[in-house]
């Protein structure tokens, strides 16, 4: 059975300092993926637990108890809602979320490919090259898969992000392109031994049709690899969730993807 889009396990609400829109709450976001026949979301806001030390200026006012005011989760008719979080990974390659908090969430996303923060996710040094940039690629994900967290409820937020080298997007393709078969198969093979998500992110997929080999590369090594897959519009807005749809559809028919390839949380 082909892949159901009835997902989104990253959605953003205004408690993110990303969104800070006041029309983005819960039931404004229930409401626009009920329209859009979702039936299972998780709400990921920013966090940088204040129990791990290393938050940067940006994610320091992002605590617990900040992400904390969207509860309590309603009970919603038709629609599952979960409450998770996005951390981050810094240039020590340190997790912000404590073993304390894993219980709080029933998802934690983590984006390796945050390399737009300069100091905090990477060195100025590091910064200033493309090739680097796709060494820390390889490097951040393998790290992740070595710490201690509960992988069953863990995703690779988007792997094919942008922001892995924000200047220009030649730069991006070129960082791309640097990162061998060799290492994805590598890296993806443990993935799915680990069981953790990979992330289908609506903007990831933003990309003409001239970059479709280069930016679906990494998925496709993915799925050989037997990862599982969940879908995420990365909604920062209302607007975003409607425009997410045919970007994901784009994606599932070029992949094949179907029901067997999906990560899903349990109920």
């Amino acid at each position: 059975m082909k892949f159901k889009i009835d997902q989104d396990y990253h959605i953003h609400t205004y408690l993110s300092s990303c969104s800070n829109d006041p029309e983005q709450n819960l039931k404004n976001i229930i409401n626009a993926e009920k329209e859009n026949g979702i039936k299972d979301i998780c709400i990921t806001d920013h966090f940088w637990d204040e129990n791990v030390e290393g938050a940067s200026g940006w994610y320091q006012p992002q605590n617990f108890a900040h992400i904390s005011k969207i509860k309590p989760i309603p009970e919603a008719d038709g629609i599952k809602v979960r409450f998770g979080c996005e951390t981050d990974m810094d240039k020590f390659f340190t997790v912000g979320v404590s073993k304390e908090k894993f219980d709080e969430f029933e998802f934690i996303i983590v984006p390796t490919t945050h390399l737009h923060m300069v100091n905090f996710t990477l060195t100025e040094e590091d910064s200033k090259s493309n090739k680097r940039r796709a060494e820390l690629w390889v490097e951040r994900f393998e790290k992740l898969m070595e710490l201690d967290l509960p992988f069953h409820k863990i995703g690779l937020a988007h792997p094919a992000c942008s922001l892995m080298a924000p200047r220009t997007r030649e730069d991006y393709l070129e960082v791309l392109s640097l990162i061998s078969d060799e290492d994805m198969e590598r890296l993806f093979s443990k993935a799915a031994k680990l069981k953790m998500g990979i992330e289908i992110n609506s903007y990831d997929m933003k990309f003409d049709e001239k970059d479709t080999d280069a930016v679906l590369r990494m998925f496709r090594i993915a799925k050989n690899a037997g990862c599982k897959f969940y879908l995420g519009s990365d909604a920062h807005h209302i607007d975003s969730f409607c425009e997410a749809i045919p970007y994901y559809e784009r994606v599932i028919d070029i992949l094949n993807l179907t029901e067997e390839d999906k990560f899903k949380l349990p109920d």
